[in-house]
């Protein structure tokens, strides 16, 4: 598949300008670096790099095709004088799809595999994950799905229908069916409503999945955010036990020009999507739990967050406290402070350093056998 696309690639570039078989193509993708280094020998220094890059052209008109391909490696010297064969095998396919535009004049659709979801998402994220090694080294994180979009002024409509891909190897593989609706409100408020089934290929005969909803309000300086969901298992909506997972997360910044406090409270019982992005905190979020996977401090948790950022020029500095505590509050809570700096050199480049520092309570503190730690990360991320 890669060195079919890859040859097609070739061709269509090689042709004559007068006699171009596409139009308008341009490279598209990321490159991100990373180092992360702990002071404990049980958190092991690591350092990596992600490509995600591609082509995207115009077919013909209102039909755009996109082909993004994915190599990440940690720099462990497992390839050290390695043949060209053994890197290619590591290259895997990220994204092959094409946009219909005005489709009834009113619809985009998009079919193959894509990437989709927001970044911050709590619930539903497939694509690159920035700031930390365990999503840097990862495989692709795609959809095999087709996507219809409709979108005006006041609201955007996305409905889909997919599956994920076979290099989601840490994930049961799962047909997924969803919608997402997006609303301008007024000019100072947005909701969203969502829900989303999944289906296991090969076992489960129901359907499990979620649904919630999000409303922002945005007054000028001022931005407050409250978001709700609710897992689903056994084709049944609303009438579950007492075991369905659920969170609450609240969000609050206030935007002073160069300074910008900020609070967020996350209350959760058990995983309800697990393909949410949120992790919280250069150590806890980013670096252990990512490690450890079985520790509940992020899937059954109470989560605070108290944190400013500075705008000096192009940089932005970040101070942040965390306190990560067992949803029933029934053991010591894990107490993290961060210091972040991150520099803007264009829009397309961004240079980013942190040191973590988390006194460790609960299931890490006996999963790591260490009473605190200390997590140093240095990265560069660059967009085209």
């Amino acid at each position: 598949m890669k060195k079919l696309l890859g040859l097609f690639l070739a061709l269509a570039m090689s042709f004559p300008a007068g006699a171009a078989i596409v139009d308008n193509v341009e490279a598209i993708g990321r490159i991100d670096v990373i180092g992360a280094d702990a002071n404990r020998g049980t958190l092991p220094a690591s350092a990596g790099s992600r490509v995600v890059a591609g082509l995207s052209a115009d077919l013909t008109e209102d039909v755009k095709a996109n082909v993004q391909f994915w190599y990440a490696t940690d720099w462990d010297g497992s390839l050290a004088g390695g043949t060209l064969n053994e890197y290619q095998d590591t290259i895997r396919l990220a994204e092959a799809n094409v946009v219909l535009s005005n489709l009834f004049d009113c619809f985009e659709l998009t079919l193959g595999r894509q990437f989709y979801g927001d970044e911050d998402s709590m619930t539903m994220y497939f694509g690159p994950k920035s700031g930390y090694m365990a999503a840097i080294a990862a495989q692709p994180l795609s959809l095999e799905a087709a996507k219809l979009t409709y979108a005006d002024d006041f609201k955007s409509v996305t409905l889909l229908a997919g599956k994920t891909t076979d290099d989601l190897a840490l994930t049961t593989k799962y047909n997924i069916y969803g919608a997402d609706i997006r609303l301008n409100l007024t000019d100072t408020m947005k909701a969203q409503v969502y829900g989303y089934a999944l289906k296991d290929e090969d076992n489960a005969p129901e359907y499990q999945g979620f649904y919630g909803a999000k409303l922002a309000y945005m007054p000028e300086a001022f931005g407050f955010s409250v978001e709700a969901a609710r897992g689903h298992q056994g084709n049944r909506l609303v009438k579950e036990g007492k075991d369905t997972p659920y969170f609450v997360k609240l969000d609050a910044s206030l935007n002073m020009d160069a300074f910008t406090p900020r609070a967020a409270f996350l209350y959760q019982k058990g995983i309800v999507s697990e393909y949410g992005s949120y992790a919280p905190g250069l150590v806890t979020g980013k670096y252990l739990t990512p490690l450890g996977n079985t520790s509940d401090v992020i899937d059954n948790a109470r989560i605070f967050n108290v944190g400013v950022d500075y705008k000096w020029n192009k940089m932005v500095f970040a101070l942040d406290g965390f306190a990560f505590q067992d949803r029933t509050a029934q053991a010591a809570a894990t107490l993290e402070a961060d210091l972040t700096a991150t520099y803007q050199h264009n829009e397309s480049v961004e240079l980013f350093a942190g040191i973590g520092y988390a006194k460790l309570g609960g299931d890490l503190k006996d999963q790591f056998d260490a009473k605190d730690a200390t997590v140093y990360q240095l990265g560069t991320t660059i967009r085209f």
